[in-house]
């Protein structure tokens, strides 16, 4: 697998924004594969599988973590990859089919416990997981 480098921009961009108020995790992924470039907040499966991520690897037995907390409902930093890269994929089809030239810009997925705000760009998706806002 070959290392991929993201600009320091937004190394720098995903760090502020791991660093706000009620964010989970934060992940930077490979746009062509899902592989994760960057992660904060969740746990790795497989610390050689995802060498930047600031938590230790999880033990099989182990419920994986966010911000040090141990949350069973979370899942590991690979499976929000793989799903988050699936959606996007999903919707980039939705757009494309709705109007032949279009593409997604922003996609924001809020669940009763989490919501996801996913940022694609040419090369990388953005993932920032925070707390659902009370309503």
């Amino acid at each position: 697998m070959t290392q991929i480098a993201a600009p320091s921009e937004t190394l720098q961009l995903l760090t502020r924004l791991s660093q706000k108020p009620g964010v989970q995790s934060t992940l930077l992924l490979s746009r062509e594969d899902g592989a994760i470039v960057q992660s904060s907040g969740l746990i790795s499966e497989n610390t050689s599988a995802n060498p930047n991520t600031t938590l230790p690897a999880s033990g099989e037995n182990d419920a994986p973590f966010t911000n040090g907390r141990r949350e069973s409902g979370i899942h590991s930093a690979e499976d929000v990859a793989r799903m988050v890269h699936g959606f996007v994929a999903a919707a980039g089809e939705l757009a494309k089919n709705l109007e032949d030239e279009d593409e997604v810009k922003l996609l924001r997925l809020r669940t009763k416990k989490n919501e996801l705000v996913i940022v694609p760009d040419a090369k990388f998706l953005l993932v920032v997981v925070h707390d659902t806002p009370p309503a």
